[in-house]
């Protein structure tokens, strides 16, 4: 989605507004324009931001993301799946996300391979959890092995010289 249009209106609506003011406060206008642009880029990515959250909760188990592009934002839709399974072919339901008792959230970003969030997304879903659930449980899971392994969670074993380390259930 190129935001171009939506800035270059937006200087333009500027520029008129202050039209009014005589010749001097154009100028003005002019030269705010220019150094509020990356400004209004930011303001309008906020709000593709909050409505792809917005569409995502409706959409769930589907999503909606917005990527950078360079400049642009790109939209990228995850359809809900379309299969239908009959009582008995579901999963039993996946363990809760671990409760913490500290009281607040923490926001963090997290970049991730491209093609590692499809991935993602089709572990959330097939634990029936949020992809924000999964990892959060995936990171206690990592944090705190002992807690997984009574939860039934499985880590791979993992390489140290000549020996492997690891635990199945």
């Amino acid at each position: 989605m190129d935001l171009a249009p939506y800035v270059d209106h937006l200087r333009r609506e500027l520029a008129v507004a202050a039209g009014a003011g005589g010749e001097e406060a154009r100028a003005l206008a002019e030269r705010l324009a220019a150094a509020l642009e990356s400004a209004a880029r930011l303001a309008l990515l906020e709000a593709l931001s909050a409505a792809a959250d917005e569409i995502t909760q409706d959409l769930a188990p589907g999503s909606v993301e917005v990527r950078l592009r360079g400049r642009d934002p790109a939209f990228v839709v995850t359809p809900p799946p379309t299969t239908q399974m009959d009582e008995d072919e579901r999963p039993a339901a996946p363990p809760p996300p671990p409760e913490v008792d500290e009281g607040g959230t923490s926001r963090i970003s997290l970049r991730v391979p491209e093609q590692l969030k499809p991935r993602i997304d089709e572990a959330a879903a097939r634990d029936g959890l949020s992809v924000n659930a999964w990892l959060v449980r995936a990171i206690s899971t990592a944090l705190d092995p002992g807690d997984a392994r009574r939860s039934g969670a499985r880590r791979p074993p993992q390489q140290s010289g000549n020996r492997y380390s690891g635990w199945v259930r």
